[in-house]
């Protein structure tokens, strides 16, 4: 005769290893849920600092234009245009640099964390010189396109913020 315990022996280890099991998975998904936190409380803190920037910069044209007339307005901040050409696509931008001390200083800031441009911690993760443009339409009211790029080390593409004002 057969006792009924030898073909449940072993179920008891069998069923603290399953639970074991169970808890690791489940221990790696919340690492794994922590991790993608992290990452999109970083991408929203970098998307809030390129907010402040852009409005930091508008602020500044709107404050430091020759509104004597229409013509000084216009000449004002065509003198703040940036980087007017390139690939808007791929952050690219290229043409001459802005002479205007406004736009050095938030250029520096940017690029070096420090307006006077001696830092050496860009205020965006991956921000170069090139991935910033003022773009300004004098024909289409006063238009001014900002636009500010940045890539941080897990971005496979750059991110873009684009704002648009019209300075009057």
């Amino acid at each position: 005769m057969i006792a009924k315990n030898t073909y449940q022996s072993g179920m008891a280890l069998l069923e603290a290893l399953i639970g074991i099991l169970i808890f690791s998975i489940g221990i790696l998904a919340l690492v794994a849920m922590q991790a993608a936190s992290i990452n999109t409380v970083a991408d929203a803190q970098y998307r809030t600092e390129a907010v402040n920037a852009a409005n930091q910069l508008l602020s500044q044209m709107w404050v430091n234009v020759d509104r004597t007339s229409v013509v000084t307005l216009q000449a004002t901040l065509l003198a703040m245009e940036h980087q007017t050409s390139g690939a808007p696509a791929s952050c690219n931008f290229s043409g001459a640099a802005s002479g205007n001390a406004v736009v050095t200083a938030w250029t520096n800031l940017l690029n070096t964390g420090d307006a006077g441009g001696t830092g050496t911690k860009p205020l965006l993760p991956g921000s170069t010189p090139t991935m910033q443009q003022i773009d300004v339409d004098t024909g289409f009211n006063n238009r001014v396109t900002i636009t500010i790029c940045w890539q941080a080390p897990n971005d496979t593409a750059p991110r873009r913020h684009t704002v648009v004002a019209y300075i009057n």
